[in-house]
């Protein structure tokens, strides 16, 4: 929890920095695509670290041959979701902006692509890189990854894709003759990466069943997000320091979940197998669930670890004195 923290308070930082570049004020629909793309590239991180955390857990990652085959199949799987995510997002963006009110130009529509997609690239490969090295220390050091990697991926995820994101955008942003040649080429160059990337995954048992039924939840996903960030584009207009709070708002609450539902993932694959019936504490009893079921101790503590998290927090914004920076980047 504390590194979650600290990593949602540079998070949160960077956040109150970036709305004011001029890239952010004038390219309204970059409000609506950061949450899409922050949330979805979270997903995507937060559900590589729950799969590799409970293939350790189940021992398939005990020999170097399974772990190589289970590396390069989610590595595959992950960047052909996060490219095709990304291009989704930023036509949501802009279909959203429209309606919105904002008829953005193809200068603007080519720089939304451009940076959404390749810091969804680079994103996807640092941050699987990480989410890896991460359960495979775990294990040795005899700390269930379930309780660490799938929290610290979707901070470091958030922090990480806004990051390559904003200095993406501002930098195409600098370029303003060639923004439609050269988004255009990296566009094309990471749309024709996706089909290998998507082929790669299917031809690995290990994430096969995952590139077919994992793209339901990650597009709904997106549409929430999406429409999450529609509404923050229009609040930002009116409340000029509400940036800094949206990932605590969003954030604390969510870590805390992935965490439980990661764990309850694990314990599912421990005890039967997809598509079987779960033994009687797991199923659902009414209200005596949330109290008699083997994890409702760790739901309650997960649950009593929001109102400190979130006060410290708001601590440390109100001792950087954040939310009201003026900066703009030339």
């Amino acid at each position: 929890l504390s590194i979650v923290l600290m990593l949602m308070s540079f998070q949160d930082y960077l956040s109150d920095h970036v709305q004011h570049w001029r890239v952010f004020e004038e390219l309204s629909e970059l409000f609506i695509l950061v949450p899409a793309l922050l949330g979805l590239k979270g997903n995507l991180e937060m559900t590589l670290a729950s799969r590799l955390s409970t293939a350790a857990n189940l021992g398939e990652m005990s020999t170097w041959k399974s772990r190589w085959l289970l590396i390069w199949g989610n590595l595959s799987l992950v960047q052909g979701q996060a490219l095709v995510v990304a291009f989704i997002a930023t036509l949501t963006s802009i279909v959203l902006g429209f309606f919105g009110g904002h008829t953005p130009t193809w200068k603007d529509v080519f720089l939304l692509g451009g940076s959404s997609m390749t810091a969804a690239c680079l994103a996807s490969a640092l941050l699987s890189s990480v989410m890896i090295v991460i359960v495979m220390v775990s294990r040795p050091l005899n700390i269930n990854p379930d309780n660490v990697a799938t929290p610290i991926a979707a901070s470091l995820g958030d922090l990480v894709t806004l990051t390559l994101l904003s200095f993406i955008a501002h930098g195409l942003y600098q370029i303003k003759d060639e923004i439609v040649l050269i988004s255009g080429i990296l566009c094309l160059i990471l749309v024709l990466f996706i089909p290998m990337w998507l082929w790669l995954a299917h031809y690995n048992k290990t994430t096969r069943s995952v590139l077919y039924a994992g793209w339901i939840p990650v597009l709904l996903a997106m549409l929430i997000s999406s429409l999450g960030g529609l509404v923050l584009s229009k609040t930002v207009l009116r409340f000029p320091g509400i940036a800094i709070y949206s990932p605590i708002i969003n954030g604390m609450g969510g870590n805390l979940a992935a965490v439980q539902a990661s764990r309850i993932s694990t314990s599912l694959h421990l005890v039967g197998t997809p598509g079987s019936k779960p033994p009687d504490s797991y199923q659902w009893h009414g209200i005596l669930s949330f109290w008699r079921s083997e994890h409702s101790r760790t739901a309650l503590i997960l649950l009593l670890m929001v109102v400190p998290g979130s006060t410290i927090f708001l601590v440390i914004i109100k001792y950087v004195n954040a939310g009201h920076t003026t900066q703009e980047q030339p």
